[in-house]
């Protein structure tokens, strides 16, 4: 696992700049398969689309606690194969195949999962069983709630399919023991469950990404990448923490101890946009954000994004999301 505060992620700058991202709600469920079996998933089963609905994105993933079984995207070929400890995402909600066997005919999981809410004695507990009675494999499923223009560097940034090898330590105890409240948390509904859900996905996600973010190559560029690196890691941790100053390349570099081209250049490689347009992007999307959540008028919401006019909100806005701010709401308020 990482030790954030060490020079591979300085000042915990993950788990800084994930606090600015952060997740909206989740539900958790837990599955037992038996062989043979094989089973398509993605989000949009039901069930779950009622409890997270509004959701602008979901992430889905999958922990093993038992067993093993291949894993592969229902559009691609390469087959992972995982096992108990194995944490497999999906950051783009991809569908996907599951089994004991690919070539065997998937089973839905939203058949699947409607059928074991619908006749669950225990309304603490909904387990989903499936299968032919061989070796058992069991997985918690989870389905994670974000604002997708919030999470655009984080979820660009990672593959479409994501094998996170958490392992037996100290922090996959952590981890199975917060799957396991989220599954009953889910199953029970009661009240204040959505918001320690999300604080439970958000931890969970975080030790995720630690251990994805260790396993990266020393060379690798990217998002993620630049985390990593002391001083741009430092930079995104200032634009996420406080957007609303009026940051310069200048100011910017004095603050992470670089000259001005230096920064410029290596922003730009490792992130893959200057330092000034990630910053443009981040405070639209946190402008989305604040519209989305009604309230404010848009002329604040311009002004705090660091515009001195609506109308020039209005254009930058219409350029980034492909409509003006005031459609935007009325479409997420739709």
């Amino acid at each position: 696992m990482v030790k954030l505060g060490t020079a591979s992620m300085p000042m915990d700058t993950l788990s800084g700049v994930l606090k600015s991202i952060r997740l909206e709600g989740a539900v958790f469920l837990d599955a037992e398969f038996s062989a043979p079996w094989c089973m398509r998933g993605k989000y949009g089963m039901t069930s779950i689309q009622e409890q997270l609905a509004g959701a602008e994105h979901v992430v889905l993933f999958h922990f093993l606690t038992q067993g093993a079984c291949r894993v592969r995207l229902v559009e691609g070929h390469e087959v992972i194969e995982v096992g108990a400890g194995d944490l497999i995402l999906f950051p783009r909600d991809d569908r996907h195949l599951m089994g004991s066997d690919l070539h065997l005919a998937p089973v839905e999981a939203d058949r699947l999962i409607d059928a074991a809410t619908a006749v669950a004695a225990d309304p603490d507990f909904v387990p989903i069983r499936y299968g032919g009675g061989g070796a058992t494999t069991r997985f918690v499923c989870g389905y994670l709630a974000c604002s997708r223009s919030l999470c655009r560097p984080l979820l660009e940034a990672l593959p479409r399919l994501l094998r996170i090898p958490i392992g037996e330590g100290q922090s996959a105890g952590l981890l199975r023991d917060l799957l396991r409240i989220g599954v009953r948390e889910s199953a029970a509904a009661r009240p204040g469950a959505q918001s320690i859900l999300a604080k439970l996905a958000e931890l969970m996600f975080v030790e995720a990404l630690r251990s994805h973010v260790e396993a990266l190559p020393p060379e690798g560029q990217g998002w993620l990448a630049a985390l990593r690196d002391v001083q741009i890691g430092r930079a995104l941790a200032l634009l996420h923490e406080t957007p609303e100053r009026a940051w310069t390349v200048d100011n910017l570099a004095c603050e992470v101890a670089m000259s001005r081209s230096v920064l410029a250049k290596r922003f730009a490689s490792l992130v893959g946009e200057s330092p000034m347009r990630y910053l443009v992007r981040w405070r639209l999307a946190l402008a989305a954000r604040a519209l989305r959540s009604g309230g404010d008028e848009i002329s604040r919401i311009a002004e705090r994004s660091g515009y001195e006019t609506e109308a020039a909100f209005s254009r930058a806005f219409k350029r980034e999301f492909g409509v003006p701010p005031a459609r935007w709401r009325d479409q997420q308020a739709a």
